[in-house]
């Protein structure tokens, strides 16, 4: 008697909804049914309506602060593998506390390597993730992980622009890998912002290590928080002769005053991915969806078909 698969069942926390919707609709599934109580203190409650008994579970949110939403994932996990869903995979398009990878002083936790271990002890046997703050995070864990990069789908963007005397620029000496692999893509020069901050989320300066002269810039980075560092390194590239500035960001956090900034920068352009919502509109931000990307990934996890193809660089 042949091997039959039973389908997969996909389930969304709250904040990333819309993404999960576009998600299920690409894989050709529906959204599984959950509803989560709230009670008046704000201690909340999430519940499968459906049988998840024997099969392959996703679970769709993103992990970005405040804690709401990485504890919302956790309920659900611990839920799925009470109800004896046999495979549950945490599918986490932005995985938060990734900047907490090391001990850069003193008396500080590796926020990432804990929150890797609390995911699989509450119940992730599998995790799919994208553009990673630092690769090293995927040794983290002790269950596989599949690390997407967001270059699938920008890329193919990219090249639609058609830009003459394209240079890419990474914001910041850690950034380097990632732009110098989007440069080869694009067989283009490339160029690297050096920064120093006087404390989290305040620069203190910033020199340009390459010639931007006469060049269309692309910034890219991993995510924008404040968007100092990209309005910052966008008017020092325009000050040294660049035609224009865009910048590439795969996890749009903006907090703070990111969209004033950004509305009132030297930036041409920002494109993001959908991975985090974003909170209001702004005419510099454009969003190109990772949907279909997560979607073929699950599919070809589900039916243990290889995803190499899917890792660009």
């Amino acid at each position: 008697m042949p091997n039959v698969i039973p389908d997969a069942k996909i389930f969304n926390c709250t904040q990333s909804r819309a993404l999960a919707e576009k998600i299920a609709a690409a894989y050709g599934a529906p959204l599984g049914n959950v509803i989560t109580s709230t009670y008046s203190d704000g201690e909340f409650q999430p519940s499968f309506e459906e049988s998840v008994r024997g099969s392959r579970v996703f679970i769709i949110g993103s992990t970005h602060p405040g804690a709401d939403h990485l504890m919302e994932m956790l309920l659900m996990l611990d839920a799925a593998k009470r109800a004896s869903a046999r495979h549950i995979t945490a599918v986490l398009p932005y995985f938060g506390w990734a900047r907490q990878d090391r001990k850069d002083k003193p008396r500080v936790p590796i926020a990432a390597k804990m929150v890797a271990s609390i995911l699989e002890t509450a119940g992730a046997t599998r995790i799919i993730t994208m553009d990673l703050h630092a690769d090293q995070i995927q040794g983290f864990f002790e269950k596989p992980v599949d690390h997407l990069f967001a270059s699938t789908v920008f890329l193919p963007y990219l090249r639609s622009l058609n830009l003459e005397n394209l240079t890419i620029a990474s914001p910041d000496m850690g950034g380097s890998k990632r732009a110098y692999a989007y440069s080869k893509a694009m067989e283009s020069d490339v160029v690297i912002c050096y920064k120093q901050r006087a404390k989290a989320n305040v620069i203190s300066h910033m020199e340009l290590i390459g010639d931007v002269s006469g060049k269309n810039v692309v910034l890219v980075d991993d995510m924008v928080d404040t968007a100092g560092t990209l309005t910052k390194a966008a008017d020092v590239m325009m000050e040294k002769g660049a035609l224009s500035v865009r910048a590439i960001c795969t996890h749009p956090i903006l907090s703070g005053q990111a969209y004033n900034r950004i509305e009132n920068s030297q930036l041409l352009e920002l494109i993001v991915t959908d991975s985090i919502p974003l909170k209001q509109k702004c005419d510099k931000i454009r969003v190109v969806s990772c949907a279909d990307l997560f979607a073929d990934v699950m599919s070809r996890v589900h039916h243990n078909k290889s995803i190499s193809s899917k890792f660009i660089m």
